[in-house]
């Protein structure tokens, strides 16, 4: 990926840290967004740029793009990780995320919109302004497998398939001028949430955050990207179509709707 240009979004840790880490590791240049992002998330890796960015404020996003085009004047890549609505999982001694819907706090469904689904679709209208005009370009949407199966909270698996649709319409749009979509499913991430609860959890098949990054990595590699386009696409499976492994050299095997 030497010579390309990267936006990651939600990069202060977990899925989104792994993507800008492994794909500075393959060479892009990476602005790497996230409220709370600073120099030191990335241990001095020169090849990531950490930006500042509440991805509720329009002109803060605006902001972002704005930079990538000064210092650049294109963008290969644009990776939509950031996300909402984990905030407070424990509210009055209660964990509500796998509360049912008439017990759920009402700000989760705002939140997974606003700072999920919305975030992606403004930074992908940012990005796309330059994708366009060069008639090029990757948008991958970290989405799950909720949007397929309900996973313990009614709105993240609605809000994961808006996110699905939204691909799928945009890679409609976006055809003709040569820049493909994606959504892409990990699998279980061993991200710092994660790890938290690793006792409780059935580890041997899961991720890290560096593997959703080389997958990615791969899609932007591919000179027939644009015939997966629209699509759903599983980490695990690329790894195996592309020829990757995870960085302790284990081979993730990928999940179908069946095992969840």
């Amino acid at each position: 990926m030497e010579g390309k240009v990267a936006v990651v979004t939600g990069a202060t840790r977990g899925v989104g840290k792994g993507v800008a880490d492994e794909l500075a590791e393959a060479g892009a240049i990476v602005y790497a967004t996230g409220r709370t992002i600073s120099e030191g998330t990335f241990s001095g890796n020169k090849r990531v740029i950490p930006i500042a960015c509440d991805h509720a404020q329009d002109s803060e996003v605006e902001t972002v793009f704005q930079r990538v085009n000064k210092d650049h004047g294109h963008l290969e890549v644009l990776v939509n990780s950031v996300w909402g609505g984990y905030e407070n999982m424990m509210e009055n001694g209660e964990f509500t995320w796998m509360f049912p819907l008439w017990k759920q706090p009402l700000w989760r469904w705002d939140a997974m919109f606003a700072a999920g689904v919305r975030a992606a679709y403004v930074a992908s209208a940012h990005a796309t302004r330059m994708m366009v005009e060069q008639r090029s370009g990757l948008i991958v949407n970290i989405s799950s497998w909720a949007a397929q199966k309900y996973l313990c909270n009614l709105a993240y698996g609605v809000s994961k398939a808006a996110t699905d649709k939204m691909t799928a319409d945009m890679s409609y749009e976006l055809r003709d001028r040569n820049v493909a979509v994606v959504s892409l499913y990990p699998g279980l991430v061993r991200t710092e949430k994660v790890m938290e609860a690793a006792s409780f959890l059935d580890m041997s098949n899961s991720e890290s955050p560096q593997f959703i990054g080389r997958a990615v990595a791969a899609l932007a590699s591919d000179p027939n990207i644009m015939q997966k386009s629209g699509q759903v696409l599983v980490a695990a499976a690329l790894a195996l179509e592309y020829g990757f492994t995870d960085i302790d050299g284990k081979q993730p095997r990928p999940l179908k709707l069946e095992d969840l």
